[in-house]
């Protein structure tokens, strides 16, 4: 490409209407005195803006343009750009990786005509160079994202795998003494790669921490709005050293290494205060740790904040104002349960009611309620502790979980003798949760009377408000489905969603009261299956799917993420 096409931007960008002769006359005046480029010069007079004369340079060459908000200037995941490109040079150059393919690198260039530093490219990465064209400023920017928001783990993870040590070697043949392991714990290095893997996950809204040894590597994941996203990992050898100063923190025993062991951590980031559930499982390659994340200093939410629509929210607030009865919340591990369960004591808890909960663990502390932390290992269990309950003049209480035949015996005989009960279940959906109690051993004829309502819940990613994108979809897409509306949303990317297109999650709910009808096939015995037809049939729920419908409807979320939670059924 000729250069002379660069030397005519002025009248290139007559020809685009964005300057006249007069203003490109002033300003090849001001760069006879001051010097400097053509380009800058005309940026720094304020005729035009640096994206307007990049998208006339790039129209031009016939190069792409790739503006920041469109979620293009992202380097791709997984490809491991920093190393083709370090930090250093990509901002005094302003450069930027996208992505590699075989022996071709994408670059981000603010002037893709520097022939000198194209080739100085070519050198650093052993690759040929695919331009594209970016603002400086919105360059930078990405560089601060890419490099910046994680360069002190990167930096020290990249550390990591300096020249092996004498703990590589040891801990490739496994002999390390507990006196050693707990030095190389405390070393100063890990102590901070630890600290660094906490807190960057803290900083990305992370529910867990996976540290997970494999055979030649460590894999190191976080689950942020219900998904999985790997991070560059430490070096292998560090795999001990990292696990053991997990361990240490979190009370467990480090010489322990064949059975799974569970602990907790607290630690203070600024004014927030987090705790850390700790748990370890031994595997073939060693100990993986997943570590949950509680934050207690994040506000509880309120049942209108849940994401519950307006039907639904008005039939659960009728339900957890009556004297007696037992509410039941249904999903699997993740999907909001305790969450509900908060909201609604929040919103029920007052002087004139006696509120007591056992569970396990305390997530949140209520103000007003009495919590009780179950201790299996000194016999304190769900059972016990309710059973103590009942002597405590009750009026409401919460059990974190039904999980055997005794929890749920007293949990119904409670509701049946005039206290309001509200628990947990781990079933698909609402009406499976009573063929669970009564899988479990408690009689149709107790749960008939006893149960007011099952809510079954998912949590579906919100589409981040800031880039969501309208389409219109294809009759194929929407083959089978409900959705009327014309436009639809899907994820797009940019900065503030960290280019994931999600940001926050939202739950989708069935919400089954148990009425007349329903009553009467409990006791019949009738399958859930039979249960859900009639409870759909008369309009006492709505399910899943239809539930997750309304969110795409409404443009909270996509197509994708709703089927990716619900059957459509």
């Amino acid at each position: 490409m000729s250069k002379d096409k660069y030397f005519k931007l002025g009248e290139l960008l007559i020809k685009e209407g964005l300057i006249k002769d007069n203003d490109l006359e002033k300003a090849i005046s001001v760069q006879r005195k001051e010097g400097g480029r053509l380009g800058e010069v005309i940026i720094k007079l304020g005729l035009v803006s640096e994206e307007q004369i990049v998208r006339v340079v790039g129209k031009q060459l016939d190069i792409p343009f790739f503006p920041l908000g469109t979620g293009m200037l992202k380097p791709a995941a997984e490809q491991n750009l920093e190393k083709f490109i370090p930090q250093e040079f990509a901002v005094k150059n302003y450069v930027l990786p996208i992505s590699h393919t075989l022996k071709s690198l994408t670059v981000a260039m603010s002037d893709p005509l520097d022939l000198i530093l194209i080739d100085n490219l070519r050198k650093l990465t052993g690759c040929e160079i695919n331009r594209v064209i970016a603002t400086k400023s919105d360059i930078l920017k990405a560089i601060d994202e890419f490099y910046g928001k994680s360069s002190m783990l990167k930096t020290a993870v990249n550390a990591s795998y300096e020249a092996e040590s004498e703990l590589a070697v040891e801990a490739r043949e496994e002999e390390l003494s507990l006196d050693k392991l707990v030095a190389r714990a405390e070393e100063a290095p890990v102590v901070k790669l630890v600290d660094l893997i906490i807190r960057q996950a803290i900083a990305e809204r992370a529910s867990d921490i996976h540290v997970e040894p494999f055979k030649d590597r460590i894999c190191l994941r976080y689950r942020i709005d219900g998904k999985l996203y790997e991070i560059p990992p430490p070096a292998k050898h560090l795999q001990l050293a990292i696990v053991s100063r997990v361990k240490i923190l979190a009370k467990l025993d480090i010489a322990e290494k064949r059975l799974p062991q569970d602990g907790a951590i607290m630690v203070k980031i600024e004014d927030r205060v987090i705790d850390l559930r700790v748990s370890t499982i031994p595997t073939i390659h060693g100990e993986k740790c997943v570590l949950r994340i509680l934050d207690k200093g994040s506000s509880l939410l309120s049942l209108s904040q849940m994401g519950f629509d307006a039907g639904q929210l008005e039939l659960i607030r009728k339900c957890i104002m009556m004297p007696y009865g037992m509410v039941l919340v249904t999903g699997p591990t993740g999907s909001g349960k305790s969450t509900s369960l908060y909201a609604m004591l929040n919103e029920i808890k007052s002087p004139e009611r006696n509120i007591v909960t056992v569970e396990d663990p305390v997530e949140f502390k209520l103000d007003g309620v009495n919590q009780v932390q179950i201790k299996p290992d000194i016999g304190l269990t769900f059972a016990t502790a309710l059973r103590s309950f009942l002597r405590q003049d009750p009026d409401v209480m919460l059990v974190g979980e039904v999980r055997d035949l005794e929890t749920a015996e007293i949990c119904v005989r409670s509701a049946l003798t005039g206290h309001l009960v509200l628990s947990t279940l781990h079933t698909n959906d609402a009406p499976s949760a009573i063929t669970r109690l009564i899988d479990i051993g408690i009689e149709p004829y107790l749960i008939s009377p006893s149960l007011l309502c099952v809510i079954a819940q998912r949590l579906l990613r919100r589409l981040c408000p800031d880039c969501k994108e309208a389409y219109e979809p294809s009759a194929d897409e929407l083959k089978g489905t409900k959705i009327k509306a014309e436009l639809l949303f899907r994820p797009k990317g940019c900065p503030k969603c960290n280019q994931i297109g999600y940001r926050g999650r939202t739950c989708v709910s069935e919400v089954m009261m148990v009425d007349a009808e329903i009553r009467d096939l409990i006791t019949q015995r009738a399958p859930f299956q039979k249960i859900r037809k009639t409870a759909i049939e008369t309009g006492a729920m709505q399910s899943l799917y239809e539930s997750a419908l309304k969110k795409v409807e409404a443009g909270m979320t996509s197509f994708e993420e709703a089927l990716s939670v619900t059957i459509g059924v």
